[in-house]
């Protein structure tokens, strides 16, 4: 799937903000991490500067996406949560809110 540059940006803040939300950086959060880097194809300083975007720009950004890149998204953070091996209540909470702001319903 094909993601313009800020898609880009705003998809990785998501995720990083996923990876933070339990305060331990996994092993395996690092390895889907970098395979995201190759399949999307962005680098560290994506990273760095998607840490630096407001969360609301983020937000807006992915509520302009259509469905089926949201659903992707979805399914980008559910593997990241579970990308230790345990999903966090944290992490949990996190991913609702985000589905709630950006219009992802649960099935």
């Amino acid at each position: 799937m094909n993601f313009n540059q800020a898609e880009k940006l705003a998809i990785v803040k998501a995720i990083d903000e996923v990876i933070m939300a339990d305060d331990r950086v996994d092993a395996g959060e690092i390895a889907i991490l970098n395979q995201l880097m190759h399949i999307l194809q962005f680098d560290r300083k994506l990273i760095e500067d998607a840490r630096n975007i407001d969360a609301k720009e983020g937000l807006a950004i992915l509520n302009a996406m259509p469905d089926h890149k949201k659903r992707a998204l979805a399914l980008l953070l559910e593997e990241m949560a579970n990308a230790d091996g345990r999903v966090d209540e944290v992490e949990i909470e996190l991913i609702l809110n985000l589905y709630s702001a950006i219009g992802i319903e649960l099935e």
